[in-house]
Order: C-alpha cells, then sequence, then structure tokens
C-alpha cells in the first residue's frame, strides 16, 4: 500500500492511472493549440465526458462555447454530430422517421443526427418545446422509440448543448425536467486581457487556419468508455457521501429557494465528483472535489424564491452558503 523512502510515504493507487492520466494531458495539450485560457471549462467537460453526463455550456455569443465542444469531440475518435436548433425544427428532424420504400412496400427507418456518439447541439432554447421533448427518452435512457421500435444508442453518448442566457427573443426556456438530464451546467464568462492578447496572437499566427484542423484523435471510443468504467472504481468514504446527500438535502429546506434539488442531483455530484478525483490523479474522492463539483451540478437545478432574486442574490451565493453551512461528517 505505502512505501517509506526519505521519509516521504508513496501510496500506491488501487485503480491503474497511468494511462487516463496520459491521455486527459493528451486532450489539454490540443485543446491548448486553439483555445486560451477556459481551464475551468475543460476540467468540466472531461469530468462530463467520464462521468458519461450531458453538459449544457452557456455564456454569452463569441466565448467560443461551440468552438470548444467541437475541438473536444475532434480529439475523440467517435461519430460527431451538430444539431442548429432552430423555432421550426422538428422532432423528426433529429430523431429521424420512416420512409415508405416503393421497392420493399415496406417502411424504413431514416436515422436522424442523434444517432451518434458526441452530439453537439447548438442554441438549445432556440427549438419550441415540442421538439425539445424530443430529447427526453434519448438523454435519460440512451435510447429512441419510433413507430413503436426502440433503437439503441452506442457507447459512449454525450449531449453538450450550449445557449445563450441574454438573448431572449425567439427562444423557449428549457423546463426543470429537461435542465435535471443535465449532469452539469457550464457557466463562462469573459477572458481576462492577458489571455485574450493570447489569444489575438494565436489567431494571428494561425494565420486564418480552420481551428478544428490543428487537432488530432488522441483518444478512440474505446478508451472513453473503459475510462468511464473506471470512474465507478474510484473509492468515496460512507461520510462523504453522507455529505453528498446533506447537502441536497438542504436545497429542498432552504429560505432562499423556490425549487431544490432532486435525488438525480445528489447522483450526478457523486459521480462528477468521482470523475474530477480521476483527472486529478487520484483514486479516491475528498471533501473538496465535491465542493468544486456541487456548483456546476446543482445550479441550473435550482430556483431562487422570487423576492430573493429582486434582492440580487445568485444562486451561487445560495450553493456557497449551503455547501459552508453543512459540517462534513466524521
Amino acid at each position: 500500500m505505502e512505501n517509506i523512502e526519505n521519509n516521504e510515504i508513496a501510496f500506491q493507487s488501487r485503480i491503474p492511472l497511468n494511462e487516463l492520466k496520459e491521455q486527459v494531458n493528451a486532450i489539454k495539450s490540443e485543446l491548448q493549440k486553439v483555445i486560451v485560457g477556459q481551464e475551468e471549462l475543460i476540467d468540466l467537460l472531461l469530468v462530463s465526458l467520464i462521468s458519461n453526463g450531458h453538459v449544457l455550456i452557456e455564456g454569452v455569443p463569441g466565448l467560443a462555447k461551440t468552438l470548444t465542444a467541437k475541438l473536444l469531440a475532434k480529439t475523440i475518435q467517435t461519430d460527431f454530430s451538430r444539431i442548429q436548433f432552430t423555432p421550426d425544427l422538428m422532432p423528426s428532424d433529429i430523431l429521424g422517421t420512416s420512409i415508405f420504400n416503393n421497392q420493399t412496400n415496406q417502411f424504413e427507418f431514416k436515422s436522424g443526427p442523434i444517432l451518434s456518439n458526441f452530439i453537439l447541439i447548438d442554441e438549445i432554447n432556440r427549438a419550441p418545446a415540442k421538439t425539445q421533448a424530443a430529447l427526453f427518452e434519448v438523454m435519460e435512457e440512451r435510447q429512441i422509440t419510433i413507430d413503436g421500435t426502440t433503437y439503441k444508442m452506442e457507447q459512449p453518448f454525450i449531449v453538450m448543448a450550449t445557449q445563450n442566457p441574454i438573448e431572449q427573443e425567439g427562444t423557449y426556456a428549457l423546463p426543470e425536467a429537461q435542465l435535471d438530464r443535465f449532469l452539469m451546467k457550464i457557466v463562462i464568462d469573459y477572458p481576462t486581457l492577458e489571455q485574450e492578447i493570447q489569444l489575438l496572437q494565436l489567431e494571428q499566427n494561425n494565420e486564418n487556419a480552420v481551428k478544428t484542423d490543428l487537432l488530432k484523435p488522441v483518444i478512440t471510443a474505446e478508451q472513453l468508455t473503459e475510462f468511464q468504467k473506471l470512474s465507478l472504481k474510484v473509492v468515496i468514504e460512507p461520510h462523504l457521501i453522507q455529505f453528498i446527500a446533506q447537502i441536497v438535502n438542504n436545497t429542498r429546506n432552504h429560505n432562499f429557494l423556490y425549487l431544490g434539488a432532486s435525488p438525480r442531483a445528489s447522483i450526478a455530484i457523486l459521480n462528477s465528483s468521482k470523475a474530477f478525483a480521476l483527472i486529478n490523479g487520484r483514486d479516491f474522492v475528498t471533501p473538496d472535489d465535491i465542493k468544486y463539483v456541487a456548483f456546476h451540478v446543482l445550479n441550473h437545478r435550482l430556483i431562487l424564491a422570487p423576492e430573493r432574486e429582486m434582492e440580487g442574490i445568485t444562486i451561487k451565493d445560495v450553493v456557497k452558503q449551503i455547501v459552508e453551512a453543512v459540517e462534513i461528517p466524521r
């Protein structure tokens, strides 16, 4: 378990982490060829991949939300589909439809873009409710049902969606049931002045090259699936499971909140904290892992009481207060 040498203790990991660490670093190196800063965004996207969870990316236009998702997909040898959500998009445009074949005198199913491994949905709140609802089954159960026939998604299957929080005209807010199917919502902000200067220098040096052509695949779909299985083996002590449950339970009894988090949020924190520990080279979860992922898992699942929202209180303030108020069980 441990070797003592030169008064230092070296712990032997209980699960193999070397390959995962190398591949995570390789993905980051590829993304850094184009993306400047956004370290937290990249870490959280990797957490969502290894957790086998879907992610919603929110930010104003021009922050490379769509580009980052496309570049991440480029580093993995999987099928990729991009779906641009618009007000006239129909469920059949996503899922597919049955078409009559005159030669066989039978209906044949023509699959839509959702039958892929890595799905990027751009501006998910641009489509109406009936189109958004087409994602309910596939995001939760990894399958679609057309004309009574069920089609299973191939693994890995990840949905990454973007939305703009500012522009409201011609948009349809996602219902709570849809939001709850996302493992986390990542809110990104403007780069710093130094990062923007670095970004401009990088753009100048690339001489208008196609950004996706600058990256190459570094892991296979099979490797990603193995990493997802590996995250299930990460150790979490019973008192930390109790810590997660207490955090989520407190969201349901907080005076500042109109809507608390569901048990799905507890599971999301559990899986995310395991994946976060894994990409940081550990086979065990710490309280800091849980605290780090808690906001990103909870921020789209909670609804502020209207009077608190008018006072300028944010979900981030409430989550921070809840997490800090819960004592870690011993």
